[in-house]
């Protein structure tokens, strides 16, 4: 019984210890997510002053869109890799990816400026699908993580929309930061003829190869991590899994998390990642740092709207703060459409207002698609439709980038193309409000319940579920199971027990 006591003793605390890690780490590697997402921004605006030739219109929008479509790669691949082959497999192998993807982009080179391009077009899109496995491996994993204890249960909200949403905003903000000190370090600033002149090659390297920092941090412990009780329990690895019958019992909230997701990518992404030039548009004389600093601190609004959207799924539920998010977004998008000539006057009003649009949602959609998303499904099916749920929203993502220019300039001025982004932003809103009060569930916080229901619901329908879980050995580190197997081996009854 000794013996029994102290190898529960020891898998819970080492269980604990893994979760924390695995929650603090999976933030750390979605705000490396958000900074390699938008640097490409300012390392296209360096690269377009040294070789106007060589990175034509097209050239440029493939630039800008491989790394998102490398991201809706990843999602899908590495949503289903979790789920078949383990957490751990999951985020060690998006890792490396992004890791290579960055090392290869910021070593881009070519016989020809433009063979250069192309190489950060495909250097970009590896590092995409890195970046986009991370969504399903981090988000999953966490929130399992976030299972282990009644506490953090209780407040899985404001920790995931702060690992989740919020550090992938803050990497956004970071890399308008870099860009910034970079800028300054080479001497690109004051004059345009200044900041022309002082450019080079190795200002785009720089801010492609900072990207690399946080990967490398995370690296080493998620060597160590260990797969959530949560997984080990219920996984079904190598199986096949009974879609028609998933479909069937899930199809409700599979349009709620995909087109929840997709309709706020479509509006955030664009409006994030064009924000300095949409400052230069409606402020005519700023300096590219002055408008790369306006856009920083537009997407510096998206952080308030973070943590107070985080706070809010804990004390009114996810699916209301989805909800007032969508529909108070579309609200004040159509304020600032119509209004657009009396605002732009007053250029400081345009900021907020810009600001608390792009902060509204993130309060809702930005951090409540992620938290939704994985709370909808069970654990066996999780990662796969997280990811599709992910990818689903990056498509949305891609689609806005492409279209969002061309929108703006299908009009006779820029005040004209201005308010029509604006007032179709609104109206996805109001969409997105829509399909979220009508699709989009209020589930329980208990994780373990969900998945009982869907294995008694295959059960009833005739599916073997003999074979779920995993053994603990299966993801746990050397040291853990050497010392594991001093206090008796890993066949303890307590490791099917939910730490209440």
């Amino acid at each position: 019984m000794t013996s029994i006591n102290s190898r529960d003793a020891l898998l819970s605390e080492r269980t604990k210890i893994s979760a924390v890690t695995t929650v603090i780490f999976a933030g750390i590697a979605l705000m490396s997510d958000g900074y390699n997402a938008q640097v490409v921004s300012y390392a296209k605006l360096v690269i377009e002053q040294l070789h106007p030739n060589a990175i034509t219109s097209t050239l440029s929008t493939r630039l800008t869109n491989s790394y998102l479509i490398g991201e809706i790669v990843g999602m899908l691949g590495f949503g289903l890799t979790i789920d078949q082959l383990g957490r751990k497999t999951g985020v060690v192998l998006t890792t490396s990816l992004l890791i290579l993807g960055i090392i290869l982009s910021a070593a881009a080179h070519g016989k020809t400026a433009t063979g250069m391009v192309w190489m950060l077009v495909v250097a970009r899109g590896i590092a995409g699908v890195g970046a986009g496995g991370e969504y399903p491996v981090c988000s999953v994993s966490a929130t399992e993580a976030a299972n282990e204890t009644a506490y953090v249960r209780k407040n899985r909200g404001l920790l995931l929309g702060m690992v989740g949403d919020f550090a992938i905003d803050s990497g956004f903000v970071l890399a308008g930061l870099v860009a910034l000190i970079v800028f300054a370090a080479y001497g690109a600033v004051g004059s345009p003829t200044a900041q022309v002149n002082n450019m080079s090659d190795g200002m785009w390297r720089v801010l492609f190869g900072i990207g690399i920092v946080p990967p490398l941090l995370v690296f080493y412990v998620r060597m160590k991590m260990i797969n959530s009780t949560a997984y080990r329990k219920s996984a079904m690895k190598k199986q096949r899994i009974p879609w028609g019958l998933v479909i069937k019992r899930y199809w409700r909230p599979m349009i709620g998390t995909t087109i929840c997701w997709f309709l706020y990518d479509f509006v955030s992404y664009p409006f994030g990642l064009f924000s300095s030039t949409i400052i230069s548009q409606l402020g005519p004389g700023a300096t590219l740092i002055e408008s790369i600093g306006y856009g920083t601190v537009i997407n510096a609004f998206d952080l308030p709207g973070c943590i107070l959207g985080a706070w809010s799924m804990d004390l009114i539920g996810r699916k209301n703060t989805m909800f007032y998010g969508f529909f108070i977004q579309g609200i004040l998008g159509f304020i600032i459409g119509g209004a657009l000539g009396p605002i732009q006057s007053v250029f400081s009003l345009f900021v907020v207002l810009y600001g608390i649009f792009v902060a509204l949602g993130e309060f809702g959609p930005g951090v409540a698609t992620i938290l939704v998303a994985n709370e909808s499904y069970p654990t066996p099916i999780r990662g796969t439709l997280v990811g599709l749920s992910a990818a689903v929203g990056k498509a949305g993502a891609a689609i806005g980038t492409q279209v969002f220019t061309p929108i703006q300039n299908s009009f006779s001025n820029t005040e004209k193309g201005q308010q029509a982004v604006f007032l179709i932003g609104a109206g996805f809103g109001i969409a997105g409000a829509l399909v979220t009060w009508f699709f989009v569930p209020e589930m329980s916080r208990e994780l373990g319940g969900e998945d009982a229901a869907f294995k008694a619901y295959l059960e009833d329908n005739g599916w073997d579920t003999s074979s779920w879980g995993e053994a603990l050995e299966d993801s746990a580190p050397q040291a853990v199971t050497k010392a594991l197997e001093a206090t008796g081996g890993f066949d303890s009854p307590s490791m099917e027990k939910d730490d209440e």
